[in-house]
């Protein structure tokens, strides 16, 4: 990975990378504000982040958050890793990386110590049931790994445009974020939450869009990449269940 690469971000990096942006701004007469300790990020339902940073810095500047936020792309956009950096909306900053999500994912990705949660109960083996919805949705993606293998599919960069498919990425984008705000707070109930949203977007997913080719179907570039997003969703439950202290069980 390139050396200060976003490849691999998070949104606390991520965050780093715009206050960055912000010291070059001003080292470079861009605009005068004070230098923030760091910037809130929050991952997009598409995948993609973005801040208010310059919504918080408009009146310091002198300008429209619009303005600043223009002036903070021009900088980060320079910055390995990242594809697009734009004003959005009434003065966001939404950044977009140069690979997509789920091939930015990787064993590592979220990892993190969060506040020990009471554990889902293991029965009833129903959707009733939380704990048994994330560890079933595991299991799901687990086992699209060994039926693909079987027929010899790999994953590949493909359109993921389904409203669902939309919404689960955008989850997975989540993911660190979650992990971070239950540490901060010292609350695993926002991680839980989102580990059974996720969890119930793939089911979704899984259902109405799904990775593997169905009786005489062609194999097409939609399953290659949902093979991707399929990945993408072992490892951030894989992830997420470990970190709660649960051993996840790629069989069920």
């Amino acid at each position: 990975m390139t050396p200060g690469s976003l490849a691999h971000v998070n949104p606390g990096e991520l965050s780093s990378a715009v206050i960055a942006a912000v010291r070059d701004a001003v080292a470079d007469g861009d605009i005068s504000v004070p230098i923030p300790e760091k910037a809130p990020v929050e991952a997009t339902a598409t995948g993609d982040y973005a801040t208010p940073l310059p919504l918080r810095l408009a009146r310091a500047a002198g300008r429209s958050a619009p303005e600043v936020a223009a002036v903070l792309a021009k900088h980060l956009a320079k910055r390995p890793g990242v594809r697009t950096a734009r004003t959005t909306g009434p003065g966001f900053l939404t950044i977009t990386m140069d690979t997509p999500l789920t091939t930015r994912i990787d064993e590592s990705y979220g990892l993190m110590a969060v506040p020990p949660a009471e554990r889902w109960p293991t029965r009833p083996l129903t959707f009733d049931n939380p704990g048994f919805r994330v560890r079933f949705a595991y299991a799901r993606a687990c086992g699209i790994r060994r039926h693909a293998a079987d027929l010899g599919l790999r994953e590949a960069e493909g359109p993921l445009d389904d409203p669902r498919e939309r919404l689960l990425i955008g989850l997975l984008a989540d993911f660190p974020g979650r992990a971070e705000q239950a540490a901060r707070q010292d609350d695993p109930r926002p991680f839980t939450r989102h580990l059974e949203r996720i969890a119930d977007a793939y089911h979704d997913v899984h259902e109405q869009c799904p990775a593997l080719p169905r009786g005489d179907e062609p194999i097409g570039t939609r399953h290659t990449a949902r093979l991707g997003l399929a990945r993408a969703v072992r490892i951030v439950l894989g992830n997420g269940l470990r970190m709660l202290g649960e051993m996840p069980d790629d069989r069920l």
